[in-house]
């Protein structure tokens, strides 16, 4: 799902108390990235209506049964009809398009915010950076230090705007989302969210559960060093823990209709206003954790920890997920971030994770003290027996998702990118087939699969999807288990699929992808009030463009990234390329009927499809170099 939203940045000092405090509003200061922005291109009007029909027939084929494809070619028909619903809608889209920059984000901007989910499944991923050196308290103190030190310096350079601008292929790209991660947080509203910005200079720690207000910045306006934020960080670690302590940040993980009604029950009291806008109106979260449960490896633990804390016993409470950055430092090493992609793609703070780590390791610059710290504040919360009952309610909610969400990361470390080049093929394209293989192996069925591209070569450019599986892919997948199919005519199938991809990616890399294109003319129909057209309620839209199956690349040298999968039936993985390795993380739901996990039965067909797919091209290439092999 895809959220964008505005980001406003001014310096001001910090205002309290905090009920004073206002999200501001303000024109973003030219910097080097920025004033280029304004040479990069606007986004495309939506394709033609009958181009996008047309390939949606094509997309749905392998997918439906033959009744059902027959009613959907009924109702494309209807709606593509001149005069029709559709012409009108599309005009209407065509009209929007002329007055914004990027209709496209526009548009998924209003799905996303209106989406009612938690966060955790819907919204929140994070990512795992390698393990640090330490295993103790003053190490994890630290680490904490460090990486604070980076972030400010990675806002300062926001802040200016001098980060320097990216490329792809020569082309400029698009910076506006590293604007929107710091100073953000969700706000919960009865109908939809609203995602504010603000100018304060603190930051939020969490620890043992409880929050406190650090300041960041000395009266010079120089960030507080190292040493200064270890100090800081000591005292938060050492307040005694107050009696009756409740998990508020819980609150931040239950449904969205839920969180809104308690947030305004919560905040009707004066103390817990400050303390919630104290959070909301902070730089970022620093949640410095206490031990998780025991796992058979370093990297299941991190994820768990990384993206949710591990349960209501562990450390979720020890959180405010609905804060546009927070920084998770474990006591054995875990290290990592946790986001919202309505801020940034996955590959924006993939590249804001390689900052972070690089800028963790400079020197650190010595400074006179200015004197002495003030003593980091501790925000109160008056919990009210209602309010109790909401905690402990979301404290179970919250623990029958994590138990039930089946999460992974595995590495298959038979091949990379450098094998898949020898024989002239895309890694990317190469690993999607080997995932509709595996997934056509467990199923036999051809996976609904849409895999997202980078859309920042335009002007707010987020994400565009694209048709991974087609008439081709389909053909390779069933034909690859076919005994009565040769070698050959396989590989054939396999370099047909590829260039369908390819094809695809080009379509959605152009701003014409089917699954925009489509749930914009939904979206239109809904603004202008006119009754959904039957094509988006078939079957076959169900099918293959609501419930679907998400196969992406995301990769770092900073880590690995991991998502929770939204609801049962819906499977998030996620993939990293490497030279000679290939990580995953595989997210859906242990099985309803036995409850027993099914990450290890789609990882390890992943695996066996892509070392058969070796076999295939090492097998035929040994042939065509020595015809005798096929006699």
């Amino acid at each position: 799902m895809l959220r964008i939203c505005s980001r406003a940045l001014v310096k001001v000092g910090m205002v309290k108390p905090w009920q004073l405090v206002k999200p501001v509003s303000s024109t973003l200061v030219a910097g080097r990235n920025l004033s280029q922005q304004k040479g990069l291109p606007k986004m495309p009007a939506p394709p033609p209506l009958q181009q996008t029909c047309e390939l949606y027939l094509n997309y749905v084929e392998p997918m439906v049964e033959q009744d059902e494809l027959r009613r959907t070619k009924q109702l494309v028909e209807e709606f593509q009809k001149a005069g029709g619903v559709g012409e009108k809608l599309q005009r209407g889209l065509e009209r929007r398009a002329d007055n914004s920059e990027n209709w496209m984000t526009d548009y998924f901007t209003k799905v996303v915010f209106n989406n009612r989910n938690p966060l955790l499944g819907s919204s929140k991923y994070g990512v795992i950076f390698p393990r640090m050196d330490f295993r103790d308290k003053k190490g994890q103190i630290r680490c904490a230090a460090q990486l604070i030190t980076a972030v400010l310096e990675f806002k300062t350079m926001i802040d200016n705007g001098t980060l320097p601008a990216e490329y792809i292929r020569g082309k400029l790209l698009c910076m506006k989302q590293y604007e929107q991660i710091l100073s953000s947080c969700i706000v919960p509203g009865l109908e939809k969210d609203s995602s504010e910005f603000y100018a304060e200079k603190h930051i939020t720690v969490a620890h043992n559960c409880q929050f406190f207000v650090l300041d960041v910045y000395n009266s010079d306006g120089t960030p507080l060093t190292v040493d200064q934020l270890c100090v800081q960080l000591e005292r938060i670690c050492n307040s005694p823990l107050q009696n009756n302590t409740e998990r508020v940040g819980i609150l931040t993980t239950e449904h969205r209709d839920i969180w809104s009604k308690t947030y305004i029950d919560l905040i009707k009291d004066k103390t817990n206003k400050e303390s919630v806008l104290a959070i909301q109106s902070s730089i970022f979260t620093v949640c410095l954790d206490g031990a998780m449960p025991p796992d058979e490896t370093f990297h299941n633990n991190a994820t768990e920890q990384v993206l949710h804390g591990g349960g209501s016993q562990w450390n979720s409470g020890n959180r405010w997920f609905d804060k546009g950055l927070q920084i998770i430092i474990g006591e054995d090493g875990t290290c990592g971030i946790n986001t919202i992609s309505s801020k940034a793609d996955g590959v924006i703070v993939m590249n804001m994770c390689e900052k972070l780590l690089a800028g963790m390791k400079k020197p650190q610059v010595m400074q006179s003290p200015l004197g002495p710290l003030p003593v980091p504040q501790r925000l109160h919360f008056n919990i009210t027996p209602q309010l109790k009952k909401d905690i402990e309610e979301a404290k179970q909610h919250l623990d029958i998702w994590s138990q039930d969400l089946d999460l992974r990361i595995t590495t298959f470390d038979n091949f990379g990118k450098n094998f898949i080049k020898a024989y002239k093929l895309s890694p990317d394209a190469f690993v999607q087939m080997a995932i509709q293989l595996a997934y056509y192996r467990i199923h036999q069925q051809i996976p609904a699969a849409l895999e997202s591209v980078s859309m920042r070569t335009f002007r707010l450019g987020r994400l565009g999807f694209i048709s991974s599986n087609s008439p081709a892919s389909a053909a390779f997948v069933k034909a690859f288990d076919d005994p009565k199919k040769q070698n050959s005519e396989k590989v054939d199938l396999l370099e047909k699929a590829m260039k369908a991809h390819k094809w695809y990616t080009n379509l959605a890399m152009d701003g014409h992808d089917i699954y925009s294109h489509l749930w914009a003319l939904k979206i239109q129909a809904v603004e202008e009030k006119i009754s959904i057209p039957e094509i988006f309620t078939d079957i076959s839209f169900y099918k293959t463009l609501d419930q679907g199956f998400y196969p992406s690349q995301v990769h770092s040298k900073a880590g690995m990234i991991c998502y929770g999968a939204e609801e049962p039936g819906m499977t998030e993985i996620v993939y990293g390329i490497m030279d000679d390795h290939i990580d995953f993380m595989v997210a859906n739901f242990k099985s309803p009927n036995t409850g027993k996990e099914n990450r290890t039965h789609m990882t390890n067909t992943v695996h066996d499809a892509l070392l058969d797919m070796r076999a295939l091209l090492e097998q035929t290439k040994r042939a065509e170099a020595n015809p005798d092999l096929n006699q």
